[in-house]
C-alpha cells in the first residue's frame, strides 16, 4: 500500500497549468515539522522541518486555485511518486512528489477576507437612506 497523510504548513501559492480547457494540474511545497524537545541530560533537540512536494489533478487543482494559499494549514492525503530528470549539466536528479487525492483545509478564515466582507457591510449600511427606513 503507498499511502501518505500530512498536516502543514503551504509554502508557496499553488502553480496551476492547464493542458486543456478544463483540466489542469497544480502544484506547490507543504512542510511538516516535528517540534523539539529536551531530553532527561537536558540536551536540546531542535525543530525538525521536512519540504515536501505536492501535485494535485482536476477537481483539486482548481480547488486550490481558488482557495490554497502561502501559510495556510493544510492535511494531505495521497500517494508517493518519483520521478528522474537530467539537470543541465547532465547530472540525474530525482524528485519525489505527493499525488494528493484528498485536501482539508485547516487554517481560520483569513483576516483580509474578514475585512472585505466587513467593508462590504459597512458600505452597505452607509448608503441607506434613514428616512426610508419604517421604524
Amino acid at each position: 500500500m503507498n499511502k501518505v497523510m500530512l498536516i502543514g504548513n503551504v509554502g508557496k501559492d499553488p502553480e496551476v497549468r492547464y493542458y486543456e480547457p478544463d483540466q489542469c494540474v497544480a502544484s506547490f511545497t507543504m512542510a511538516t515539522t516535528e517540534r523539539g524537545y529536551t531530553l532527561p541530560n537536558g540536551t536540546s533537540v531542535p525543530d525538525h522541518t521536512d519540504w515536501h512536494n505536492i501535485v494535485l489533478f482536476k477537481g483539486l487543482a482548481k480547488y486550490a486555485e481558488q482557495y490554497i494559499h502561502k501559510g495556510d494549514k493544510i492535511y494531505v492525503e495521497g500517494r508517493v511518486r518519483y520521478r528522474n530528470y537530467d539537470d543541465k549539466k547532465g547530472m540525474r536528479r530525482v524528485v519525489t512528489e505527493i499525488y494528493a487525492d484528498n485536501i482539508e483545509w485547516l487554517s481560520a478564515p483569513r483576516r483580509q477576507e474578514q475585512a472585505s466582507v466587513s467593508t462590504i457591510k459597512e458600505s452597505d449600511d452607509k448608503d441607506t437612506d434613514d428616512s426610508k427606513l419604517p421604524f
